[in-house]
């Protein structure tokens, strides 16, 4: 009796009768609800890969012209331990302004996107900057729906970090996610041979196991953690339970049991458990992926991240997904080491990699993850 009123208990106390609000912008209605077209098209570009699930975008909506809207970089969600340099939020903000694009042709706007309209940013003051300069303005044309084959895409899960089948990538698949670059500043690479699968492995693991060593990188994560049904609606970003591979009843088993007993996800069980993690994805990976740029200035992080929402989109079409293996590229002093030495072996003469990704035919699908309210996104004024 005293096992089942505990069961019992630990299911309550995740939620599990709470309403999920945080999924309700996957919805394909949910759009339908506002009737400013630059709202509808936010409501799609909520959707969108981004930096540890923090959704750092702002939106301010023009006065004066309907058509008009700028997207701001939202510096209160920075995540300066993982991210110091923030350039993983500006590839952020391309993943976003990509969603933008492709919804906007199936709504029937054309956009037009100029980034950086009012200027670079101040790079010593980078916080303040971010407040008072868009990283893009947009402008919509009305124009006839085009049925682009990868709206329906975008609302599917971004990312999945279950194993992936052995099946190697065909030359055609690997063809088309190369052909969705028109950006000669950029290159993407793709590897599915031994040799190189295995470096990556072997890149994809240090960077893993410097992470799980730093402790502040790590309290940053947890800060951001929604251990129930509960912190998911209040916050609806950072992460979950979904994101460790949990759904369902053992989600909400997890879930009571993370709330009760806060250890279980935090300090050395939470690192052991990402190092794990990363080993089982790694040990099933057929094929990895490189976004590489000639430079790394604020306009080839931000053309990075549009590359890469095509990318992802594309290889769903394929039927394949993907998953950031982010941690060997980021740019905190513990990390230098394995940082430079990926640089040295894929990206030399002062190119860098905005993005390392694996590829692959999943073996399962993932639940959609946090999001927050497209109002929120809305400065208002």
């Amino acid at each position: 009796m005293l096992f089942i009123i505990a069961f019992t208990s630990l299911f309550l106390i995740s939620g599990i009768f709470e309403q999920p609000e945080y999924l309700k912008p996957w919805q394909k209605t949910y759009s339908q609800k506002f009737d400013d077209p630059r709202v509808r098209l936010v409501s799609h570009g909520l959707l969108s890969s981004n930096g540890h699930n923090m959704q750092p975008w702002k939106i301010k909506l023009d006065k004066n012209n309907p058509m008009i809207f700028y997207l701001y970089t939202d510096s209160r969600r920075l995540t300066p331990e993982v991210d110091p340099n923030a350039r993983q939020m500006m590839v952020t903000q391309g993943t976003f302004l990509e969603y933008l694009k492709i919804a906007g042709d199936k709504l029937g706007y054309q956009t037009t996107i100029h980034l950086f309209p009012e200027g670079d940013y101040n790079e010593q003051e980078l916080s303040e900057s971010m407040k008072t300069k868009p990283a893009a303005k947009i402008i919509l044309t009305k124009t006839n729906s085009q049925n682009d084959p990868l709206y329906n895409f975008m609302f599917l899960p971004d990312t999945n970090r279950e194993k992936y089948l052995p099946t190697r990538l065909t030359s055609g698949q690997i063809m088309k996610l190369e052909n969705v670059n028109m950006d000669s500043d950029i290159s993407i690479k793709i590897f599915q041979d031994k040799k190189n699968t295995g470096k990556l492995n072997d890149y994809a693991m240090q960077g893993a196991d410097t992470e799980a060593g730093v402790n502040r990188v790590m309290t940053e994560s947890e800060n951001i953690f929604r251990s129930n049904e509960y912190q998911k609606n209040k916050y609806r970003y950072g992460f979950s339970m979904e994101g460790q591979g949990t759904s369902g009843i053992m989600m909400h088993l997890m879930q009571g049991l993370v709330t009760v007993f806060p250890s279980m996800n935090s300090g050395k069980a939470s690192s052991d458990r990402f190092i794990q993690s990363t080993r089982t994805s790694v040990e099933n990976t057929p094929a990895y992926a490189m976004i590489i740029t000639g430079d790394n200035s604020r306009s080839s992080q931000v053309r990075s991240g549009m590359l890469y929402s095509k990318l992802i989109l594309t290889a769903h079409q394929l039927g394949l997904t993907a998953q950031p293996l982010s941690q060997v590229l980021e740019e905190y002093p513990e990390m230098k080491n394995p940082y430079s030495s990926i640089h040295h072996d894929y990206a030399p003469n002062g190119k860098t990699i905005q993005m390392l990704f694996r590829l692959g035919r999943p073996s399962k699908e993932v639940p959609q993850s946090m999001r927050r309210d497209v109002m929120d996104l809305i400065i208002q004024e």
